[in-house]
């Protein structure tokens, strides 16, 4: 199915953007996948860290790294700080106080937006420019992203767009619909803080599919999950789901209010490219409108 209708901009995720980064950094060889990133960010990392985690561990979520510290625990603390900046750096560093998971990385797989934050901040140290500036120059502009940027600190969305509710339970039992728009996305960066439209999305898609952001063999970094690690589904950047004997790659991602999603067969014979306004988006529970397009979608 093709997405050809541009529809306003929305909240998306990012980090199919660190992924294609890191690689594209590494077909010039400025970043060695297979380095320590304890080289790379010595002043972030403790001596608890005595195993190295490599780029590539960062890349296909089997770092070991644990989550950083947000603003809140639930909804209505995170509400209630919406308009607070929590920086990159300060989630990295919350991160690794914790210390490290009690497995060896590379040997088990989690999903999680730390991995993403410390690639953005591996990608500043390397080029000493700005996470969205790389991201910009080496993905944005050749993908032909022209409605695609990056907000910062900045909780509103430019020109026309969709704006999102949360559905919140009042003490009656009853439901009512908050406004959660406008939002300051810079604790999630690397990993969730661009601002996109479908058709760029799609753009993205068939750009990197056909190897116009990411050459041969890094490319295939991005088509490659992890060996020996049990129940592996992620690779560098992307993520991979098997519907009707069809093997999908794509990303997907959410925010209060927005669901998105970018997925592709790797002949691109089969795309499907969403976003909807979701009123539980952060829920771990089905998503009913989600589900419902994808289904009609693939079948």
């Amino acid at each position: 199915m093709r997405s050809t209708r541009c529809w306003p901009c929305a909240r998306t995720p990012s980090s199919g953007s660190s992924g294609c980064g890191t690689c594209s950094r590494a077909r010039q060889d400025e970043i060695d996948l297979d380095a320590p990133v304890q080289g790379y960010l010595p002043d972030l990392f403790t001596p608890d860290f005595e195993q190295p985690v490599s780029v590539r561990h960062l890349l296909n979520h089997t770092s070991g790294i644990k989550p950083g510290d947000g603003l809140g625990d639930d909804f209505a603390e995170l509400y209630s700080h919406r308009y607070e900046t929590l920086t990159p750096q300060q989630v990295a560093a919350s991160a690794i106080a914790k210390g490290p998971e009690d497995f060896v990385p590379g040997t088990r797989q989690q999903y999680l937006n730390i991995n993403y934050t410390i690639l953005g901040l591996l990608i500043e140290k390397v080029t000493g420019r700005s996470y969205a500036s790389e991201a910009t120059r080496l993905v944005l502009r050749p993908a032909g992203m022209h409605h695609t940027y990056f907000p910062g600190t900045d909780p509103r969305i430019r020109g026309p767009h969709n704006r999102g509710y949360q559905a919140v339970e009042r003490p009656d039992g009853t439901t009512r619909l908050v406004d959660v728009t406008e939002w300051n996305q810079a604790d999630r960066w690397a990993a969730g803080d661009m601002i996109s439209t479908t058709a760029d999305l799609e753009r993205l898609l068939t750009k990197l599919f056909r190897g116009k952001i990411v050459p041969q063999p890094e490319l295939e970094e991005m088509f490659t999950t992890p060996a020996g690690v049990p129940g592996a589904v992620r690779s560098a950047g992307l993520e991979c789901r098997e519907v009707g004997g069809q093997v999908f790659w794509g990303k997907s991602g959410s925010r209060y209010g927005y669901s998105a999603v970018v997925a592709g067969t790797r002949d691109l014979s089969r795309t499907l490219v969403y976003s909807v306004n979701s009123t539980d988006a952060k829920s771990a529970g089905p998503k009913p409108v989600a589900d419902a397009i994808a289904a009609a979608a693939l079948q």
